[in-house]
């Protein structure tokens, strides 16, 4: 028996999302249901063991592919329109709305992995989400870096991604072990608002015309590891002032407290680092 249903999700705009739904597990379910939004190009079979455990501990949870990424990428990805923005203002609005359909929930927590968690001030439907848990979310500020990315970042957001919207017609991430390939607007969106403080209001008052950050009030926590070089404390905390009527919230992970050299970025939801995945499942509570 499969561990998941297989679906589409119809965005506002007709695109279609490729999406699975975890059936909760557990005798006991709990009342929301969990929507994980992926991290710039990572697809939802990266997320699918962790979202089993959630549905074991009784929750219903759902995963999709952000338009442009994985099985929601339809056609050559040099001719892939799809942008970060459209991500917040089409793709998660419309996963919550599928997930409430689904479950016959009032509200949704939201957990997002790095830009999955980084984009609610722009969802048009934000009120339907009780909770957001951000894991490694952050603003990704190119001055708050850490480590080799403080050094790549720079190389990838003014010199590959420029040249290779040219030549490709698309951002090479895969070669440099940063996820899926990504559509030319997403890489080019990325590089500006990681250029400035702020993320994606670096487009408020461009390409977005509809700003939430100051009407969200619910709790939104940031699970950030210390060895983390995009989610830096710096880059956190330039994440959680976007919001400020919201109960906002920081949580450090150490790696050498849970037995592991390292977390990073990407690890917290990998099998070898499912020790902790409780403690992302806590911060899910209401």
């Amino acid at each position: 028996m499969s561990q998941f249903e297989s679906f589409n999700i119809t965005c506002r705009d007709g695109y279609s999302l490729s999406a699975r739904f975890y059936n909760a597990q557990a005798g006991q379910k709990h009342s929301c249901p969990i929507l994980i939004c992926p991290a710039t190009g990572i697809t939802k079979q990266f997320y699918n063991s962790f979202a089993h455990w959630l549905s074991l501990q009784g929750y219903d949870v759902l995963v999709f592919d952000f338009r442009g990424i994985g099985d929601s990428l339809h056609g050559p990805l040099s001719k892939s329109k799809a942008s970060i923005v459209q991500w917040g203002q089409l793709d998660i609005p419309a996963a919550i709305d599928t997930l409430l359909h689904k479950t016959r929930a009032s509200k949704v927590i939201l957990l997002g992995h790095s830009a999955g968690g980084q984009l609610l001030g722009i969802v048009p439907n934000y009120d339907k989400v009780a909770k957001v848990v951000a894991v490694s979310g952050s603003t990704g500020h190119v001055k708050g870096l850490k480590g080799r990315t403080k050094l790549l970042a720079p190389i990838m957001f003014k010199g590959i991604f420029p040249i290779a919207r040219h030549t490709l017609g698309y951002g090479p991430t895969n070669a440099i072990g940063m996820g899926e390939n990504l559509p030319k607007d997403v890489a080019r969106e990325w590089a500006q608002f990681c250029s400035k403080p702020g993320y994606v209001m670096n487009a408020i008052g461009k390409t977005v015309h509809e700003d939430f950050h100051h009407a969200i009030q619910i709790p939104i926590t940031a699970l950030w590891a210390s060895d983390d070089e995009i989610a830096t404390q710096a880059n956190v905390k330039d994440l959680l002032r976007l919001y400020p009527n919201a109960d906002a919230d920081m949580i450090e992970l150490k790696p050498a407290q849970y037995g592991h050299k390292g977390i990073g970025h990407m690890l917290m939801f990998k099998k070898s680092h499912q020790n902790l995945w409780p403690v992302m499942e806590q911060q899910c509570r209401i």
